[in-house]
């Protein structure tokens, strides 16, 4: 990994001065495909990360980024509706926006729905009407409902004419390289639906560069946004922001917009935008870029010594998560048997192999076959709920969140 002082065109607000943040010579392109052979998973195609940081509006992007090496497709597999303290805050979501615009009998479009789950949810909480979009939706992981239909595409501008009262875009942003053009082409659709509200969510990167979260990059998350380079992109493109705020423990950020009601250029908007945010002191906003920069090398080294220390002592470390996260920390950090597997509730990951390291994923009831001394948990925000599965399976391993201080 290197540092170079490379520079590139922001695609989020046009700012010629991106600096190099942050590369990965050999990540796997896809990291929650499903693997059933270890040889399968070692040999999966990589491609290369170099993230590129904007000091004007904080976006954040792989310049390296080719889409044609991602395939999303049924065997992808990246649903968290397993996990109870998931599907509370999924369902809570669900109900706040259905009160929040009045979402009762309505038509809901959600672009990059997955499985289905959310738009379920919204739609029968609300008694609405929805249309989902997925190349990677698979028909009965939610219940049949005569009120939602789901298509097996990307959302395009063929699809434009679809009306809808309410636009959900929720975690595929962030797969999305131009952003600018993808935003721009939801804003064009709803012309034919002009009092149209979007709900868009995705990672919150300020948190991923405060935590020095390395484990939080992949290959399929070509883009990060800060909440300021979010705004820029929305307001660049178009729309009112309505409401933009930080959830689920500051892991994501969610925006609520509409089409302005400005009646001004496209090119007007976007320069008097960028002209406003570049008063934005640089070293406010360049701070947390500085600190990931400044400490990754450390972050990295301190998972190496803790991994090779345990190891020595003959402890069985185990990884809670099978996904993303497992796939970028192993494969980030060069980890072979100094992690013995990796867990997931997820039943569909079962016996499956994580992609570039060439893990085994289990489920937690195969725990008591190899009963691990070590729990990482991947994701902070699970660790009350994992503590309390543990307990249940009547194992007490030592629980070390990913966070840890060193």
């Amino acid at each position: 990994m290197t540092h170079s002082r490379n520079v590139t065109k922001c695609p989020a607000c046009g700012a010629q001065e991106a600096e190099s943040l942050y590369r990965v010579a050999c990540a796997p392109t896809h990291s929650v495909l499903l693997h059933k052979s270890r040889s399968e998973a070692l040999e999966y195609p990589s491609g290369e990360i170099s993230l590129f940081s904007c000091p004007i509006c904080g976006f954040i992007f792989n310049a390296k980024y080719d889409p044609s090496l991602q395939d999303y497709r049924a065997e992808y597999e990246s649903t968290q509706s397993y996990s109870p303290t998931f599907d509370k805050f999924s369902r809570s979501l669900a109900q706040k926006l259905i009160d929040r615009y009045d979402l009762h009998g309505k038509r809901i479009l959600e672009i990059g729905c997955g499985m289905g789950e959310f738009l379920s949810q919204i739609c029968v909480m609300g008694d609405n009407r929805g249309l989902g979009f997925d190349p990677a939706y698979q028909p009965g992981r939610v219940p049949s409902n005569d009120n939602i239909e789901f298509i097996k595409d990307f959302y395009s501008e063929q699809y434009a004419h679809q009306r809808a009262d309410f636009v959900i875009c929720k975690m595929t942003l962030e797969h999305i390289g131009n952003v600018t053009e993808f935003v721009g082409m939801v804003h064009s659709a709803l012309v034919n639906s002009p009092h149209a509200i979007v709900f868009f969510q995705v990672p919150d990167a300020s948190r991923v560069l405060e935590e020095i979260a390395f484990w939080d990059i992949y290959y399929e998350h070509c883009s990060y946004f800060t909440a300021t380079s979010l705004e820029i992109l929305f307001r660049r493109s178009g729309f009112e922001i309505l409401r933009l705020e930080n959830a689920y423990d500051h892991q994501y950020l969610m925006i609520e917009a509409r089409l302005s009601p400005d009646q001004v250029s496209k090119e007007e908007e976007k320069s008097a935008v960028l002209i406003e945010f570049t008063k934005i002191p640089r070293k406010s906003s360049n701070q947390p870029v500085v600190f990931f920069r400044d400490k990754f090398a450390q972050r990295l080294s301190d998972w190496q010594q803790f991994l090779n220390n345990a190891k020595q002592q003959g402890k069985h470390v185990a990884l809670w998560g099978g996904g993303s996260k497992a796939v970028a920390f192993l494969t980030t950090l060069g980890v072979t048997d100094e992690i013995a597997y990796c867990v997931d509730i997820n039943p569909h990951k079962r016996n499956t192999i994580t992609a570039g390291s060439g893990h085994e994923i289990i489920v937690p009831e195969d725990l008591s076959n190899a009963p691990p001394d070590v729990v990482i948990v991947l994701n902070p925000i699970y660790l009350a709920e994992i503590r309390q599965c543990l307990t249940q399976l009547g194992l007490a391993p030592e629980i070390i969140s990913i966070t840890k201080s060193f």
